[in-house]
């Protein structure tokens, strides 16, 4: 792990470090065969910053509005000691106490350095976990951390709860609204995914503290806006299979020293050619770093990976830039070409795809067919 962190340290070279959070491991985790995203942000390469670089600029994930719509629906919820979640959390916990102890988090002493907030919640909870008569039952900005790429990543959940069935609950409060018991789907399997992160680095946490990790719950509690209005409605969601799919990630990883040392020993994507930063590297010389490392681009990279565009870019005139169901459908057809020609019979058929070129002509026959219809 030692010379994996080095050669990533070299990797990131004179730039400040990009610190992961659970949204980015999320992002990671949806993209699992993804080599280029693992290495950029094991090494804390801020992306969006290599990609204007590059010349290829991607907006910011999250528009000002939604984070402040937010960030206000949160206080909204967390108001009077959490007086609104406790409700509901009664309601999905069965929580029978009648009052709750409540520990903020977010300061420790008036330190809110990560590493003392975290070192504050590993107290508390263990001590909770321990059923003592002091532990907690609401913690509210707890801090967690997980080790990647030899560093620690500092994660934060919106609350994590105890004592309901004797486990933990992470709950997680987004503001898109659920209307008419309807909420987003992708909104949805974004948090579930980020939530199913949260539940991991706090079974490990536990496990490291001599605790069993079945007393994490594998559910956990989503609360949002119900219909048009800041009423908060809450329901519990089953992550065991994101939390396996996040431990695979990370564990992929783990393993990323295979990947770097198959890039030349003198690779670096720093932006900067000199340490003063005053010398700008040429895009070109950063591209060609960027090409030894192999991309796994889906239109879905767009919502999600600052270097999408440039991966995108690269996939030009490949099925792959047409998505996973569409190249799965082409039966491993990688070339838009091969395919228009297998279509339109301009492209003799290996023996193999006799069916696929086949299949593809009766699709264009009936392409052409409707289209003339229209005209």
């Amino acid at each position: 792990m030692h010379d994996l962190k080095t050669r990533l340290d070299m990797l990131r070279g004179s730039e400040k470090r990009k610190n992961l959070n659970a949204r980015s491991i999320a992002a990671l985790t949806a993209n699992p065969g993804c080599r280029r995203r693992s290495v950029l942000d094991a090494a804390g390469i801020d992306k969006q910053l290599l990609g204007s670089a590059i010349g290829f600029v991607m907006p910011a994930d999250q528009s000002q509005f939604a984070l402040s719509r937010g960030t206000a629906f949160e206080a909204q919820v967390k108001a009077n000691g959490c007086a609104q979640l406790l409700t509901l959390l009664r309601e999905k916990l069965e929580l029978e106490l009648a009052e709750v102890s409540y520990d903020d988090l977010e300061t420790v002493g008036g330190n809110a350095s990560p590493a003392a907030r975290h070192r504050h919640t590993v107290q508390l909870l263990t001590q909770a976990g321990s059923l003592v008569d002091e532990g907690g039952t609401l913690f509210d900005h707890p801090m967690l951390e997980l080790t990647i790429g030899g560093h620690p990543v500092h994660l934060e959940p919106d609350l994590i709860a105890f004592r309901f069935a004797g486990k933990f609950y992470i709950v997680e409060i987004k503001s898109f609204a659920v209307v008419d018991g309807q909420a987003p789907a992708a909104s949805v399997a974004a948090a579930e995914l980020q939530a199913a992160v949260y539940v991991h680095a706090m079974r490990e946490m536990v496990r490291s503290h001599g605790f069993s990790e079945q007393i994490v719950a594998s559910e956990v509690v989503l609360v949002c806006p119900q219909d048009f209005s800041n009423r908060p409605v809450a329901v519990k969601i089953d992550v065991t299979n994101h939390v396996n799919a996040v431990r695979r990630q990370l564990k992929r990883m783990q393993r990323l020293d295979s990947i770097v040392a198959m890039m030349p020993a003198d690779a670096t994507l720093d932006r900067w050619s000199d340490p003063r930063q005053l010398d700008p590297r040429p895009a070109e010389e950063l591209k060609s770093t960027l090409r030894t490392i192999e991309a796994h681009y889906v239109p879905q990279c767009l919502g999600a990976c600052e270097m999408a565009k440039f991966c995108r870019s690269e996939e030009r005139g490949s099925t792959a830039a047409l998505g996973r169901q569409v190249r799965e459908e082409l039966c491993g057809l990688e070339s838009v070409a091969e395919v228009v020609g297998l279509a339109t019979g301009t492209r003799i058929p290996a023996e193999d795809q006799a069916e696929h070129a086949r299949l593809l002509q009766l699709a264009y026959s009936y392409r052409t067919a409707f289209l003339g219809g229209a005209a």
